[in-house]
């Protein structure tokens, strides 16, 4: 279990990640507004652009400012 950076010093357990995903898709945007109402969304980008879904085997939905590409790296290199 090793903590995954996803921006401005917030982690995630890399074993809870269950997919990363671009947020432009309509798919995307109604799997986040679902986790608004259910109270599983969470804001990590403070205040910035949001580049990355990430999802979590809680059915937690993270909003990251960092590009999906970057947090599979990180995921990768356990940084």
């Amino acid at each position: 279990m090793r903590p995954i950076n996803i921006g401005f010093g917030n982690m995630v357990i890399d074993e809870r990640i269950i997919g990363i995903i671009a947020p432009d898709s309509a798919p995307s945007k109604r799997l986040k507004e679902e986790a608004k109402t259910q109270n599983k969304l969470i804001d990590a980008t403070f205040g910035r652009k949001t580049r990355a879904l990430i999802i979590t085997d809680s059915d937690h939905v993270i909003m990251s400012a960092i590009n999906p590409e970057t947090i599979a790296v990180r995921i990768e290199k356990g940084e």
